[in-house]
């Protein structure tokens, strides 16, 4: 396939990566988003992924692309300008979004709801562990991070291309799980609250709330219960991404 040369650190294309890098309305507006890396362009490819274009280094073995592909190269400094990584692996690509409306009908039995977890890298790492223990999808409420800002889709290595993530309101999510006759359980403390080892969670949702204030009032005041982990008197709490694998652990373990 035909490469470009790009030189120019202005270029329209560059200068798009990095508006969709940094910019969370941008990459709505757009519908895409850039990644970077060997490992997540080839997973894109394999879960078809629609790519837009390919930046890459002088030498770069490139995997076949899809022949509407734009394909450009740039010396090592100019991919540096573009990536949002300190070390880029010489690869950065654009591709389309999915779409993140939550259908009228879920399909399938285990959901992780996240109730405001806004740190990128925990919503891209509880993607990837949804993803491994064969959950059927996230349901991201009150202002969760952006799943496609760079540093969430890395952290999925790769699942962001095979998992369907969807994005709502608490009662928009809890809706649609009472229709599809899924009870809806948070990962929270009060009365009525059950071991997590002793509940059925082989088709439920969980919440998983936020790394600071835990699952907020509003998301408790739909759920039917709350489950606990249990853990040492000493500690806390978990972080959001320890909690969710956790809990997806017993949502596999009840299958």
């Amino acid at each position: 396939m035909e490469r470009e040369v790009v030189t120019s650190r202005a270029n329209p294309l560059l200068t798009r990566v990095r508006r969709l890098n940094s910019r969370r309305a941008f990459r709505r507006a757009e519908g895409a988003f850039a990644a970077e890396g060997p490992k997540l362009l080839a997973e894109a490819l394999r879960w078809g992924g629609e790519l837009e274009a390919v930046i890459c280094v002088p030498g770069s073995a490139l995997p076949e692309l899809p022949a509407r592909t734009r394909v450009v190269e740039v010396e090592d400094s100019l991919l540096a300008s573009i990536a949002d990584t300190e070390s880029p692996q010489g690869i950065v690509f654009i591709c389309k979004g999915k779409n993140l409306t939550v259908p009228d009908r879920l399909a399938g039995n285990r959901y992780l709801l996240l109730d405001g977890v806004q740190d990128p890298g925990n919503v891209g790492t509880i993607w990837r562990t949804a993803d491994a223990f064969g959950a059927d999808g996230l349901l991201l409420c009150n202002g969760c991070a952006d799943p496609w800002n760079p540093k969430a889709v890395r952290a999925t290595m790769g699942a962001a291309f095979r998992l369907p993530v969807y994005e709502c309101t608490l009662e928009a999510a809890a809706e649609r799980l009472a229709a599809a006759g899924l009870p809806l359980y948070a990962a929270a403390l009060r009365d009525d609250t059950v071991d997590v080892r002793e509940i059925p969670l082989g088709r439920c949702a969980v919440a998983i709330g936020s790394e600071g204030r835990g699952v907020s009032r509003q998301a408790l005041e739909l759920c039917e219960k709350t489950i606990k982990i249990p853990m040492s008197p000493r500690c806390e709490s978990l972080n959001a991404a320890v909690a969710a694998s956790v809990v997806l652990w017993e949502m596999a373990r009840n299958d």
